[in-house]
């Protein structure tokens, strides 16, 4: 593939920069701040800004994130895009297989996948939710915090191979993020494996390729 960048969350850029290290591969990375997530419509404009931005040799987009929340709906692009057909990057980082599946997480179970723990954090989170909607902050900020985190049970840590997550010091990290919102905590398997696909090209039912002035819909991500 020629003149193709990647557009990366930078909770992904990590794992992006290895997956490229696998597959040989060097594209330009284009990174969008993992705070808009937050905020969809925030992280859409972005996307739009970013994309329309790029130099007209640019031809292929290569999408590091999923749907997060509505952040592609509704878009068109005068170039091609690929995004994996995942509900937000959490999903991107369970697949190990081929199987077509936009949510791979499982019910009650908050993930962490950081390369450092202390990357992670459920009160920064909170915060951030805190600052961006107004209304909550009629609310009691403990009530707040365990409307947000009460459904909460499990918090498991993701095991992609890059996060040195068996250690002593990472461990203890997550454990005392987990005793802060009462989970128990727990390990998923977990990797680099469509982010490779994505690299390389092996665009099967996992990916959505959107020609340009393909209007993206919501219904293309999940069946």
């Amino acid at each position: 593939m020629q003149n193709t960048v990647i557009l990366s969350c930078s909770s992904l850029t990590p794992f992006v920069l290895a997956a490229q290290e696998r597959c040989g591969v060097s594209y330009p990375i284009v990174e969008l701040d993992r705070s808009e997530h937050a905020e969809p419509q925030n992280m859409r404009l972005t996307i739009l800004k970013r994309i329309e931005a790029l130099p007209p040799e640019v031809e292929t987009v290569l999408v590091a994130m999923g749907f997060c929340g509505g952040a592609w709906e509704q878009v068109r692009f005068d170039r091609k895009v690929v995004i994996p057909r995942v509900d937000d990057c959490v999903s991107l980082l369970l697949h190990t297989d081929d199987r077509y599946c936009p949510n791979r997480k499982e019910p009650g179970h908050l993930y962490l996948f950081e390369n450092d723990p202390k990357d992670f954090s459920a009160l920064t989170l909170y915060r951030d939710q805190y600052k961006l909607d107004p209304e909550l902050r009629n609310l009691d900020p403990d009530f707040l915090f365990h409307m947000m985190y009460d459904s909460y049970k499990h918090m498991d840590i993701i095991d992609t191979g890059l996060n040195d997550c068996y250690s002593e010091e990472y461990v203890a990290a997550a454990q005392e993020e987990a005793d802060q919102i009462g989970a128990e905590l727990g390990y998923a398997e977990g990797g680099l494996h469509l982010l490779e696909k994505l690299l390389t090209g092996q665009w099967d039912e996992q990916f959505l390729v959107a020609q340009p002035g393909k209007l993206i819909r919501h219904g293309e991500f999940f069946n």
